[in-house]
This record gives C-alpha cells, structure tokens and sequence, in this order.
C-alpha cells in the first residue's frame, strides 16, 4: 500500500491565499437616498390637520401619519395591516377601513 502524502503548505504561500482573498473583497459605498424621496411636498389642508402644515419629503409624512395611527390606536386589533379611520383621517382615506399598503397611495392624493 502506498502511503498517503500530506501536502505542507509554508507560511508564505497561507499569506499569499490571505491577502488574495482580502483583494478580492470590494468595499460597499454608502446608500444615497432618491431625490424625490427627499424633495418637500405641501399637505393638503386635510391632511395638515393630521401630520401638520410645513413642507416635509414624502419620507416624513409616511413616519407622522404611522406615528398618528399608533399614538390613537387606530390599528385594526384582529387584522393589524388594516388601519381604521378616525373623523381627521376619513377625509383622507375616503372611507372607514383601509389596507397599509394602499394608505400611501391615497395620502398621495393630498400632497402637492
């Protein structure tokens, strides 16, 4: 029977396999924001009865209205994507209940 031979790799050659793999990783660049995420638009005098009245990107005026929601429990108990108008949001939502994901289509409505 022949003998199995253990391949010894020397110190220099780990060093080499180290820093290739070291290359081979690129450096990830920061996220940038889309322009028109962050470009301010006016609430409509309904809805700046709900998150305010100045100028804010679209990003802020989802967190007021989400903030809104939570702070009057608004929040449908059973199913929690669906959200439960109150007297200041009905205007807005044009109807009593409404899905999470179609309450940023309608509060679109309301900016300029």
């Amino acid at each position: 029977m022949a003998k199995s031979k253990k391949r010894k790799s020397s110190k220099k050659a780990k060093k080499v396999r180290k820093v290739k793999r070291k290359a081979v990783k690129k450096k990830k660049s920061a996220r940038k924001p889309n322009a028109s995420f962050m470009k301010p638009v006016n609430p409509s005098s309904t809805l700046s009865a709900v998150i305010g009245s100045s100028a804010m990107p679209r990003t802020e005026v989802t967190k007021k209205l989400w903030a809104y929601i939570k702070r009057n429990g608004l929040q449908d108990r059973t199913n929690r994507r669906m959200i439960n108008a109150d007297d200041k949001l009905r205007p807005i939502f044009g109807r009593s209940q409404v899905s999470m994901f179609e309450m940023t289509r309608l509060v679109s409505r309301h900016l300029s």
